[in-house]
């Protein structure tokens, strides 16, 4: 029987460590093709821990390529040679260090990812669990196209306690993705109105857009948020914009600046808001910034959010609230569109809220988040180069600031830094507007790293800058 230890296994989920050790025992040729595995069962109860460990590691193993399943036989080890008879390329851990998508950083200050360790996976497979229990007939009705009641109940409730926005559920729309919702909004808007985006801001809001043939304007953002007065003389109808924490700046726009966006919204009858609530969870100093809908009276505002940042990347629920009399034309328009969120998904989703794990969810990672912020200002601020930096927009959402002090420009820097294979992206990338660019920024998204990779990314950014700092 195999056996590992599980005594140090550092930042890693228990999952994560089994499948590690599989992994490098099959590459090293401990374990060799054709070999079978322990069942699920008898190994974990070997190792000590549950099947759904064991479950996820092979699942990880077999999504890999490194092991198969034959139906009432069990695993076995794939074999990892070219069939085809052409050279295959040498599988040693550093191969495919540099060779996985995943792997291919020492650290990674553009990743959304969620980690692993966090993702509470014991209680989601529970409440999977309970629903394939108690919702037989219902998981095989589909719903209807705004989405599960049961889940819509469930977030009204969630945007009344934790954002004080009062709105009914039949005002919510779920939707796989955000770009899935965008589409919806220009169907029930209409592709002929005049869309304006932030700039600089997230490119495949613009892109989504352009690709259903709407006019499409970059909108100068400042430091209290975008620009009115850019808004009236581009002509825009609808606004799209991230007031809690601006993607990619971190600013949070004022109160006083929100009132005069409602204001504008409020000329003319076609005008709208898309509040797109990026990150709004995450903000780490302080309570969370009421949202726009929360005082819109006049119906102009479309509030936008998305479960994929607060529990993982790779659960595609997001939802939209629609004003009010907008709501009747969503469903003369498009009632006819299915839902692309599984039944299955939307009843797990919602029980996830009503129990309360959710809330304690978003708490712990909202701790364990500031914690690896810290860590990081930390060992900026004691490293060689804390003369020539400076941060700002921390306490608001997954990433920040940095602006380094150096004379190479940021694409030059870029390169530098891939070369030790650290990957970071400047502010200056998401500009349309070349005018308004502004050098030596960078956006520092530290969500996915652990303790170890930020260590390791601070000292070769510290090196780095210091070969590059301005003399």
């Amino acid at each position: 029987m195999l056996t590992y230890s599980f005594a140090d296994i550092g930042s890693d989920s228990l999952y994560g460590h089994l499948y590690k050790c599989i992994k490098n025992d099959i590459i090293q040729g401990i374990l060799r093709p054709g070999e079978k595995l322990p069942s699920k069962r008898s190994f974990a109860k070997n190792l000590g821990i549950s099947v759904i460990t064991i479950e996820n590691a092979y699942e990880q193993l077999i999504a890999e390529g490194y092991i198969y399943s034959i139906p009432k036989k069990g695993f076995f080890i794939a074999d990892l040679r070219n069939r085809t008879g052409e050279k295959q390329p040498d599988l040693t851990a550093e191969s495919i260090q540099m060779n996985s998508g995943e792997m291919k950083y020492l650290a990674d200050f553009g990743s959304n990812k969620a980690v692993c360790d966090q993702f509470p996976f014991t209680v989601w497979a529970k409440l999977l669990r309970e629903c394939l229990h108690d919702f037989q007939e219902g998981l095989l009705i589909s719903p209807p196209s705004g989405g599960a009641l049961e889940l819509r109940r469930s977030i009204a409730k969630h945007l009344l306690e934790f954002r004080g926005m009062n709105v009914a559920p039949e005002q919510i729309i779920i939707g796989a993705g955000t770009e899935y919702l965008y589409g919806q909004i220009l169907q029930l808007i209409g592709p002929d109105k005049c869309y304006g985006v932030e700039d600089p801001g997230y490119r495949k809001i613009s892109q989504v857009y352009e690709s259903y043939g709407a006019r499409c304007k970059y909108i100068e953002f400042k430091k209290d948020g975008i620009d009115i007065s850019d808004l009236e003389e581009q002509k825009v109808q609808v606004a799209h914009i991230s007031p809690s924490h601006h993607f990619p700046t971190g600013v949070v726009t004022p109160i006083s600046k929100r009132y005069e966006l409602l204001g504008w919204a409020s000329k003319e009858k076609e005008r709208y808001i898309i509040e797109d609530d990026y990150d709004s969870e995450f903000r780490l100093t302080g309570k969370p910034i009421p949202t726009m809908q929360s005082i819109d009276t006049m119906e102009r505002v479309i509030f936008m959010n998305t479960f994929s940042k607060s529990i993982a990347s790779t659960v595609r629920v997001s939802y939209m609230v629609l004003p009010k009399h907008l709501v009747n034309r969503y469903y003369k328009k498009l009632s006819f569109c299915t839902c692309p969120v599984t039944t299955f998904i939307q009843f797990g989703l919602a029980r996830f809220i009503d129990e309360g794990y959710f809330e304690k969810h978003i708490n712990r990672m909202r701790t364990y988040y500031r914690k690896q912020r810290d860590y990081l200002l930390e060992l900026i601020n004691a490293s060689k180069m804390a003369p020539y930096v400076s941060i700002s927009e921390e306490d608001a959402g997954l990433h920040f600031l940095l602006y380094l002090n150096i004379t190479c420009p940021d694409e030059e820097f870029k390169r530098r830094m891939e070369k030790r294979r650290i990957h970071i992206c400047a502010l200056s990338e998401y500009y349309e507007n070349p005018e308004n660019k502004t050098e030596h920024y960078f956006v520092i998204n530290y969500s996915s790293l652990n303790e170890e990779q930020i260590r390791k990314a601070v000292k070769q950014l510290s090196e780095e800058v210091l070969l590059v700092k301005a003399k």
